[in-house]
């Protein structure tokens, strides 16, 4: 059952409404649910049904196209709350994929795209979960990517190499960004990238060759290493603009940064809910452990990061449409970072609480500090994070 200091924001009737069904649908999937999971390295594939039945995959689709029309006001509490009931990390990325990457759609496919994809990601017969942008040698630069998309006639025949892509074998289409212009033939580096449609059922044996990356963290989402050599996509794939694919991504990148800071402080949530539950069962010389600062005071200083990026996080989504871009973007790093490390305060506090235990599956905790790790990695690194905001905020020198 969540903790009263759970509910420490003030929310709109919509939001309200967000969280009461989502809190209702997860208590269906408990603890053991999400532990098994992560065991067997398991998608949640039932939770993730239950989620598209209800049309919450279409959250940000409009409702001209079926979708519910929500905006990412409504998502941080969607995140925050399959993070905090149990799912961790894990839960919330199983399905992140597919109500993201439907924005891009929605905001630069062209009408007859739209008509055909969008009606079907709304009610769920459609699954846009994967999105392919990271490379071996390109990392966080992501403008060096070397991934190839040349145009032969009506076809994009691609060529390169993604990875760390999530949630391919469980997504019907991949959101592909390559190259349509070399590197070398652009004046800008952020030039010359497109944003193009991959249906995986045609890729597959066609020119796509996809392989596991074993992980210890998120072991519920699977991720992938893609090889791609000579496939062909129809040209009509083309999301948006040749070449203007980058500045795409930038355009949602911070309503999807704020997202997934509401993952990491549900993460950060449920942990500390198990560390406070844990000092309180727990006898050691005659009374609870919770009564000893040494175990009390971690827990309540998880509390207080945990409630700071709360309303930072809460705050930004509330009016991240009025601010520009700059401002927006400082907010949205801002969440992400207090978040992340928030959340690996909390559950490396609620490890400590459980001694020996802290490390033992059933339990919990030890899968949520493996995942709140994660959280410090991705989808930008804390580094990258408070390097926009020296930069762009404090006004100091660019350093890469």
């Amino acid at each position: 059952m969540p903790q009263d200091w759970r509910d420490s924001v003030e929310l709109t009737q919509q939001q309200s409404l967000v969280r009461r069904s989502i809190r209702d649908l997860c208590a269906e999937f408990g603890d053991e649910y999400w532990r098994e999971r992560d065991r067997t390295a398991t998608y949640p594939t039932e939770f993730v049904d239950a989620l598209a039945d209800d049309g919450w995959l279409g959250m940000l689709v409009p409702e001209e196209y079926g979708g519910v029309g929500m905006s990412t006001s409504e998502a941080v509490v969607m995140m925050e709350e399959i993070a905090a009931s149990g799912g961790g990390f894990a839960g919330p990325q199983s399905i992140h994929g597919g109500i993201y990457n439907s924005v891009p759609i929605v905001k630069y496919a062209d009408e007859e795209l739209k008509e055909d994809l969008l009606p079907r990601v709304a009610d769920g017969d459609a699954r846009i979960q994967a999105f392919g942008l990271t490379e071996p040698n390109a990392g966080s630069d992501s403008t060096a990517m070397e991934t190839q998309a040349d145009r032969d006639g009506d076809e994009y025949v691609v060529n390169g190499e993604k990875v760390w892509i999530s949630r391919v074998e469980d997504s019907d289409y991949l959101l592909l960004m390559a190259r349509t212009t070399p590197r070398g033939e652009v004046e800008k580096r952020t030039r010359g990238i497109s944003m193009i449609l991959v249906d995986l059922e045609d890729a597959y044996g066609n020119g796509l060759e996809i392989e596991r990356i074993p992980k210890s963290a998120s072991r519920a989402v699977h991720s992938y290493q893609l090889y791609f050599d000579d496939l062909r996509v129809p040209a009509r794939n083309l999301i948006g603009e040749a070449g203007k694919g980058f500045y795409q991504v930038l355009d949602g990148l911070n309503e999807e940064r704020l997202v997934i800071a509401a993952e990491c402080l549900g993460l950060g949530e449920v942990a500390l809910e198990r560390g406070i539950e844990y000092a309180n069962e727990r006898e050691v010389f005659g009374g609870p452990i919770g009564a000893n600062q040494a175990v009390q005071h971690p827990l309540a200083e998880a509390y207080a990061d945990l409630l700071a990026a709360k309303k930072v996080i809460y705050g930004a989504a509330d009016r991240l449409d009025d601010l520009e871009r700059t401002e927006a973007g400082a907010e949205a790093n801002v969440a992400k970072y207090l978040a992340a490390e928030a959340a690996f305060e909390a559950a490396d506090a609620a490890v400590q609480t459980h001694g020996g235990f802290g490390v033992a599956r059933e339990y919990d905790v030890e899968r949520y500090f493996r995942e709140a790790r994660l959280t410090r990695l991705v989808p930008v690194t804390q580094q990258l994070a408070l390097n926009y905001l020296g930069e762009r905020v404090l006004g100091l020198p660019r350093s890469y």
